[in-house]
């Protein structure tokens, strides 16, 4: 049973540099998720973009074994189809906030590990990977290594979705698994659409509850970019 209202984000919690060796990273508690995330540097870019004064941003995503109630095998040399999924849309996502070519021919590497899932893994990975991914970069700007921020505005992201017919903001997984539809958001600090990942389960979207979803998910994106900020100017 729910105990939030319809509108409601799950409580959130962001706690910054919970790894001391990344550049940057960030846990995020998200209700029942938790999600950790780390940024590495690395001073070279792919071989595609050598020599085209750009940098690079590309993400990985893994779930640990005991992440959910059912034992996760370890993706060892192989990634399943869910995980390369869940990565490109976490690295596009970032990709989207960052000036490439401010950041000079390196490459920076977002990790995000799921320690608990409860839903909304992918959403919260975006969301806490924008917070490692800043804090690299103010560790870039205080070594000199960068002349000028390159990050041009936050990136957050929340689901959203249809269960016994109601819309609901930032699925839990019960829901989730229930819901006739589901959606992942990703939206800009200045409310432009990054992704829309959007399923019918059971019954087709409608348009009225098309537009009713994405302004929850606006709602709740909104209050996911102020905790962000508020944990950042923190730091």
């Amino acid at each position: 049973m729910r105990k939030r209202r319809y509108d409601e984000i799950r409580e959130v919690k962001i706690i910054p540099n919970f790894q001391k060796k990344p550049y940057g990273s960030a846990l995020i508690y998200q209700g029942e998720t938790v999600v950790l995330c780390s940024a590495q540097v690395i001073e070279s870019v792919p071989e595609w973009l050598k020599g085209q004064n750009s940098g690079w941003l590309t993400a990985e995503y893994s779930m640990l074994p005991g992440s959910t109630e059912t034992r996760v095998s370890r993706e060892r040399g192989h990634v399943n189809g869910r995980s390369k999924e869940i990565e490109r849309i976490i690295g596009r996502s970032l990709r989207a906030c960052i000036d490439l070519k401010k950041l000079g021919e390196r490459t920076i590497w977002i990790d995000c590990d799921v320690l608990q899932a409860d839903g909304g893994t992918r959403t919260a990975s975006i969301t806490a990977g924008f917070v490692a991914l800043s804090l690299a970069i103010k560790r870039l700007l205080k070594e000199g290594k960068l002349s000028e921020n390159p990050i041009r505005f936050n990136v957050a992201a929340i689901s959203v979705g249809i269960v016994d017919g109601k819309p609901f903001l930032d699925l839990s997984y019960e829901e989730d698994s229930k819901a006739e539809v589901d959606m992942n958001v990703v939206m800009t600090s200045d409310s432009r659409y990054v992704e829309i990942q959007g399923t019918s389960e059971k019954t087709p979207l409608t348009k009225e509850n098309l537009d009713i979803l994405l302004k929850l998910a606006e709602k709740g994106i909104k209050e996911l970019i102020e905790i962000q900020n508020g944990v950042l100017e923190n730091v």
